[in-house]
This record gives structure tokens, sequence and C-alpha cells, in this order.
């Protein structure tokens, strides 16, 4: 909110959300309403640069570039993933799961950036708006979590278990925020990836408990891990 010329912008940030939620469940309080406000003065007051205006078609296309954004930054956390994933595999069909994801990831990393560069191109002054969706922890920090326990040495079947609870978390998040935003580009954007990432971790829940099969891994020794049917 610019106290100078009284104009507001809204943003969404998924971070903020979570340390509140955080808060807010620590001691038990029942959140009705949040609401956080942010006073100063805005660049066009500072400089005397006029700032785009958005309208109702350029919040959507905003919109839909945040959201192109994240995708693309997930997918990228992604494939790190399970490029390490693969080459730390010692399991031959585990590999080839991992390699298999790795290129899922690449294929729609590059059908997502050839979306965003169409998105452009359709408004030369859309990579000048300011940014609506603010979710870097959430696109980068699930895989990257999970890249930073590959790199403390696991054998396959916690590789598998730590790519099923990346899906998972990924999955849930992308449906989270698609649910709640109205019809748009960016609603379905997160719930195309929403989608995926359902499809990966069940594809990981599947080779988690063949491999489990594969190395006799008996009930005792299950019940001691996390099941994977319990990443819904």
């Amino acid at each position: 909110i610019c106290t100078q010329c009284h104009r507001s912008s809204e943003f969404l940030s998924s971070d903020i959300e979570a340390i509140l939620e955080e808060v807010a469940a620590a001691r038990n309080f029942a959140t009705a309403e949040t609401e956080i406000k942010l006073f100063g003065v805005c660049e066009e007051c500072r400089t005397g640069v006029k700032a785009p205006t958005l309208d109702g078609a350029a919040t959507e296309l905003v919109f839909a570039r945040d959201a192109l954004r994240i995708a693309v930054a997930t997918e990228r956390s992604g494939l790190e993933f399970y490029s390490r994933a693969a080459s730390l595999a010692t399991d031959p069909r585990g590999r080839e799961v991992f390699e298999r994801l790795a290129e899922d990831e690449k294929h729609h990393l590059g059908t997502l950036e050839k979306r965003y560069a169409e998105l452009i191109a359709t408004d030369p002054t859309l990579e000048e708006r300011p940014t609506f969706l603010f979710f870097k922890g959430a696109a980068q920090g699930i895989f990257a979590e999970g890249a930073e326990k590959l790199r403390e040495g696991v054998d396959d079947l916690k590789a598998l278990l730590i790519g099923i609870r990346c899906e998972r978390d990924s999955h849930k998040f992308f449906k989270k925020y698609g649910d709640r935003f109205e019809d748009s580009e960016g609603k379905r954007i997160f719930l195309e990836f929403a989608e995926e990432e359902r499809e990966h971790r069940d594809m990981l829940i599947k080779e988690y408990r063949l491999l489990q099969a594969r190395l006799g891994v008996g009930r005792a020794a299950r019940r001691t891990q996390v099941e994977p049917r319990t990443a819904q």
C-alpha cells in the first residue's frame, strides 16, 4: 500500500502462509482470517516512472506467467533430484525408473519453457510486471531437500521413499493452490502439474514395493519404515 498515491497491489506467498500456519498450530490457534499489509512508497511515486497497470486481462496473464515460472522451477529441481538418484542407484530396475523419471522431467521442462516463451510473446511488457505468486520455497525446496538427503548416502529403497515423499508433497502443494484459484490458465497449469506429480508418486510406490519383494524385505522390516500407501 503506497502512502502517497494510496494505490495497492496484492500478492500471494505460500512461504508466508506456511509460517503463519506453523505459528497458529504451535499456539493451538484457530485462525479465521489473516491479513498482512506492507506500507511504503511505490516505485512510481519515488521515481516518477509510470508503472504498468493491471486490468483483468493483464492480471490473468501475470498469474499464468507466475504459475509457469513455479512449474519450471519445480521441474528443474525434480530433474536434478532424479538425475542424482539414477547415478547413485545400485539396483538396475531402480536406476531405470529414476532415469525414466529424469527423462520425463526433462521433456516436461522443455514443454513448460516453450509455453512460457509463447506466453511472453503475447505481451512485450509481461516480463516487467510485478510478481504476484511468491512460491519459491515450495517450487524449489521440496526436491532440493530430497537431493540433500541423497547426498547423505542412502540405499535404493530409501532413495525411492524420498522420491515418493517429494512427489507426494509436490502433488499436495499444486493441488491445494490449484483448487483455490478461480478458473484461469494459472489454475489449469497448477492442476496439470498436480496430476503429473501424482502419476510419478504412484509409479515410485509401485517400484518401491517391487524392490521390497525382490530384496525379500519382511513384514517386520517394512513396518519400521513410513509406508508408501500413506502418501496420499
